[in-house]
């Protein structure tokens, strides 16, 4: 009995990773075609501002997509048994975590971010894989955080062997026994068993950046009360 439900589990989450690994492939095509004709129509000059609104909205929008379709294809990879791919350079994370923070800021525009730095904050890595844990982080913070309190990510590199990221917000605590689950597949945080808008959203973020960091040899964690807010930590090694 206990073997047939093993093979039953096991072809259940096989077909679905398959399943996942599917949709995320033959769904990049027409997104990004979405995406370069936005581009290429804010490339054209708009003149009206509404239209040009509009557009914007529609490459974020894209933007979006991309995002989550590049988690279910993390997610079908990790769970074949096969590890993310980084192609590592020497980049300064003060400048990508600027980046990332910039981009959210110009959708969010009610939102304050503050991004500060000491030590030496230069280390190798895959930008494009950090960027995409970044966004993820900061997205969290505007999601959950309070509305009137920045944003903060700070960048510590006084270690010589690593730097440290930590992107803190205040606002309702991540509760202690979701603080275990909450890197784990399909868990969103706060709203775990929340029936509002949240929980559309796959669960798969902390997960998938849980994946990327470790695949650069490095560790995250979390640490949410109510006094001092939520801060999640990235520890990356230099080299």
């Amino acid at each position: 009995m206990k073997t047939k439900l093993a093979h039953y589990t096991k072809t259940i989450n096989d077909s679905r990773n398959l399943f996942l690994g599917v949709l995320g492939h033959d769904l990049r095509n027409p997104i990004g075609a979405v995406s370069m004709g936005a581009q290429w129509i804010e490339r054209s000059g708009i003149t009206n501002p509404k239209q040009a609104r509009v557009v914007s909205e529609i490459r974020t929008a894209a933007g979006r997509a991309t995002q989550i379709l590049n988690d279910l294809l993390d997610l079908t990879r990790s769970s074949f048994g096969t590890e993310i791919p980084v192609v590592k350079t020497k980049i300064d994370m003060v400048a990508l975590c600027q980046e990332i923070a910039d981009e959210l800021r110009a959708i969010h525009t009610d939102r304050d971010f503050e991004v500060t730095h000491d030590g030496d904050p230069t280390c190798s890595c895959d930008a494009a894989r950090l960027g995409q844990v970044l966004l993820n982080l900061m997205g969290n913070a505007i999601q959950y955080g309070d509305r009137e309190q920045p944003i903060t990510v700070r960048i510590a590199g006084n270690d010589p062997d690593t730097v440290t990221i930590a992107v803190h917000n205040m606002g309702p605590p991540i509760p202690p026994d979701t603080q275990k689950l909450v890197f784990q597949s399909w868990m969103r945080g706060q709203d775990i068993s929340d029936d509002s808008e949240h929980s559309t959203h796959l669960g798969l973020g902390l997960y998938i950046a849980k994946l990327i960091v470790e695949a650069h040899g490095g560790e995250i964690s979390v640490v949410s009360n109510e006094q001092t807010g939520t801060t999640v930590s990235l520890r990356l090694p230099r080299s």
